[in-house]
């Protein structure tokens, strides 16, 4: 029991298991299962925001293009998940059964040789992380080999998210074009679409994300999070330590890329369809947002800033359908003017020393409470023993006279 409470101590994963509290039973048991699926919808863009959290907040590498490796991984899963819904007795209508219906729509007679991985689940699911990842490299070894960084970083990771957009929109006949990739039903034979199917996908949604924040702050609190943190104050410094920066650099973004890939495969799965509209740089500032306004430093802040901004803008476009960006708007740039480090600052330097002052406050006054109550206990007990001291000498006189 000792040495649980030393490691939930150590990794400071007290908040996480609130969190996974409120995830796994609270809002089960809250919600009925169209907003539970909500709710996993926007856990998977909570992949990004902790991804984003080591990238920006301990690498110190702003990255406006998240939104590219969120959509790989949901393009790769929903790759697998077509190709089980074009099967030759689904498609017998089209001229040529067995591909995609897109693809028949645009003359491609036969499955183009990229699609071939995807049949398979044990590779999908692998590529799903793997190619992410490889464009992460690719971007990332390119730049900080090369010293690039700052704004002119983030401004290249627009111009992938940007490209990548056009390019998916203008290949139509092979990613479904602006449409994206729709009527994706069952995952190796299992309907997705029941209510059973999606609350076990919440849950899994759940346990993924929290192993995806429990690894992270396993890395924070080792020595690479050390030179991560020294990394992002004083790069210089580091580096005339005779670190090679741009590696930390390199591995940062390629976990971002992972996470951001794992969150997009879940929201295909749980969504059920995949389009380029979820890649740009909108999405990709909105992912930002959620990091900024849980708390680019807290990986349990950017799930609650996920949960928050995402459920303001339902609840915002559902009451509100003409006003809702504007009312969007407003919450950011009010939580970002009022607290520059997110709902977790506001934990960190608000709520928690208050809650501490409080605490040792009622301390303090239970143990004066205490003392008044047995001041008088004590007072006739040292009374009596002043009487005894007295009458032992006495007692003492008597006997020698006798």
């Amino acid at each position: 029991m000792d040495s649980l409470k030393a490691l939930i101590h150590r990794y400071q994963l007290g908040s996480v298991l609130l969190l996974t509290l409120f995830l796994a039973v609270v809002l089960p048991l809250s919600l009925d299962i169209f907003r539970l699926n909500l709710v996993g919808k926007y856990l998977t863009y909570a992949f990004v925001a902790v991804g984003l959290v080591m990238v920006w907040g301990y690498g110190g590498v702003l990255s406006l293009g998240q939104g590219v490796f969120f959509g790989l991984g949901g393009y790769a899963m929903a790759m697998f998940l077509k190709l089980e819904a074009s099967d030759p007795e689904t498609t017998k209508i089209q001229s040529t059964p067995g591909i995609p219906d897109f693809m028949d729509w645009n003359q491609i007679t036969e499955l183009p040789l990229m699609w071939l991985p995807f049949k398979s689940l044990p590779l999908t699911l692998i590529l799903v992380v793997a190619v992410p990842m490889a464009l992460a490299w690719l971007i990332s070894f390119a730049m900080f080999k090369r010293r690039v960084g700052g704004v002119y970083f983030a401004i290249i990771t627009q111009a992938v998210a940007l490209i990548l957009t056009v390019l998916i929109v203008g290949q139509q006949g092979y990613t479904g074009g602006v449409n994206g990739m729709t009527d994706l039903k069952t995952l190796a034979g299992w309907d997705t679409r029941t209510d059973s199917a999606k609350t076990i996908l919440y849950f899994v949604c759940v346990a993924l994300l929290i192993a995806s924040i429990v690894l992270c702050r396993w890395i924070q609190t080792s020595k690479l999070g050390t030179l991560l943190l020294a990394m992002r104050d004083k790069e210089d410094r580091v580096r005339f330590s005779g670190y090679d920066v741009a590696n930390f650099k390199v591995f940062t973004f390629c976990l971002a890329a992972a996470l951001s890939g794992i969150g997009g495969a879940l929201f295909t799965l749980q969504v059920g369809f995949m389009s380029p509209t979820l890649v740009g740089i909108v999405p990709s500032i909105e992912m930002v947002i959620y990091a900024a306004v849980g708390g680019r430093m807290s990986l349990v802040g950017a799930v609650y800033g996920a949960i928050l901004v995402n459920a303001g803008k339902t609840l915002f476009s559902e009451s509100f359908p003409d006003l809702w960006l504007f009312l969007m708007a407003a919450l950011f740039i009010g939580v970002t003017m009022a607290f520059p480090m997110g709902l977790a600052g506001l934990w960190d330097e608000k709520i928690r020393p208050w809650w501490r002052e409080r605490s040792a406050a009622r301390k303090a006054y239970g143990d004066k409470v205490v003392a008044a109550k047995t001041a008088p206990h004590a007072a006739s007990v040292a009374a009596a023993v002043a009487v005894a001291e007295q009458a032992q000498p006495e007692a003492g006189l008597h006997g020698q006279r006798a």
